[in-house]
């Protein structure tokens, strides 16, 4: 009888410890829930050799869970407005002519657009249309007004009439065609007095015409008192 008690309780012992064996899970299942959550665990630094450990020993249930995925600097923008790197790249390169023109880089430019100064920085005319509001030209002084060149010599004098005598011309260059070698004289219609070249009368009184010397002495004309013949 005292066997027969022994024996139910060793059996009824056996019997109570049967579930636990039963929730012993397998090498293969718990590596398929590492796996499952590969990324998860991983970033939590949990190995799969020390995760099958603890799920074998029933301490692994709560690490099985799904876990967020970890937020990156990049996937949106932060709360305050913040731009990403990718964004204020873009921006650089839409711009790029003007802001290489401006020198500005695009490290630099990246550093002031996450900090929300790259507004100033984007250009808004081309390099052509900046070099044409910088480059403006004032307007031009007029000329100086030149002095009206003296009367040289051989020239009518002012006011003059033309002269319609006997071999008298109004241009010196018309009497030494007639004269040849001879001297050319201008002959005071007025006071029938002629005047050689060089003096200050010469060409210039009123009435008067270029002549022959040997033709104003041969119309009544005697030279000036005060003048010397030229050689």
């Amino acid at each position: 009888m005292r066997t027969i008690v022994v024996g139910s309780a060793i059996i009824g012992a056996m019997l109570l410890s049967v579930p636990a064996f039963a929730q012993q899970k397998t090498v293969a299942a718990c590596t398929k829930e590492w796996q499952a959550n590969k990324d998860a665990n991983q970033a939590k630094g949990i190995t799969l050799k020390a995760f099958v450990t603890q799920c074998r020993g029933g301490a692994a249930q709560t690490q099985t869970a799904p876990m967020a995925p970890a937020a990156t600097t990049t996937a949106t923008p932060a709360a305050t407005g913040q731009k990403t790197v990718k964004a204020c790249s873009d921006e650089w390169r839409a711009n790029k002519d003007a802001n290489q023109a401006k020198g500005v880089t695009l490290k630099s430019y990246v550093a002031d657009c996450r900090a929300g100064k790259a507004a100033t920085a984007q250009p808004t005319l081309f390099p052509t249309q900046q070099q044409q509001t910088r480059t403006t030209t004032a307007p031009m002084a007029p000329p100086p007004q030149q002095p009206q060149p003296r009367a040289t010599t051989g020239a009518a004098p002012p006011a003059a009439t033309a002269p319609t005598g006997a071999n008298q011309y109004a241009t010196e260059g018309q009497a030494k065609f007639r004269c040849m070698n001879g001297t050319v004289v201008w002959a005071n219609l007025d006071s029938k007095i002629y005047h050689f070249s060089g003096n200050k009368t010469y060409g210039q009184t009123k009435s008067g015409a270029y002549m022959c010397e040997r033709d104003a002495q041969s119309q009544g004309l005697r030279a000036a008192k005060n003048e010397k013949h030229p050689q």
